[in-house]
């Protein structure tokens, strides 16, 4: 986990397009285990749109308030789904997804992008993910 986040710090730069970064992050991100789909979501007029990702073809558009990630974007808060089949309203964007971890990054009290990481087994994210992602988040967010 320390070397991904090294790795993060090492990449992101100010000086470069938003797109460039989040999709540099997305491939070190991408290195975690038993994960099947990374990326971010990003605000855009209160609803969220795919941005740089690794994995399959992903939902384009989700409403806020709607799945783990519209949730996480209206809660302002992070989220770790154990199963997504328990999940009341998951949006299944891979059946091959069991469980998930929403992070939003926020800028000046408002979410502006979320990072979004899929598994292939169950319980797969824990209070370290979170914490690592939460400083990803913390990383990015001067970028928007």
């Amino acid at each position: 986990m320390k070397l991904l986040l090294s790795q993060v710090k090492s990449i992101v730069d100010p000086n470069i397009p938003l797109v460039s970064n989040l999709s540099n992050v997305s491939a070190i991100l991408n290195q975690m285990e038993n994960i099947n789909w990374v990326g971010f979501y990003l605000v855009k007029n209160d609803t969220l749109y795919l941005g740089p990702f690794q994995g399959d073809v992903a939902c384009t558009i989700i409403p806020k308030g709607k799945g783990v990630c519209g949730t996480s974007f209206k809660k302002k808060e992070s989220i770790i789904v154990p199963n997504v089949n328990e999940f009341k309203g998951h949006i299944a964007c891979s059946s091959l997804s069991k469980s998930e971890i929403v992070v939003p990054i926020i800028k000046d009290s408002e979410v502006v992008a979320l990072i979004d990481i899929d598994a292939p087994i169950f319980d797969r994210f824990n209070k370290e993910d979170k914490e690592l992602l939460e400083e990803v988040a913390s990383l990015l967010a001067p970028l928007f």
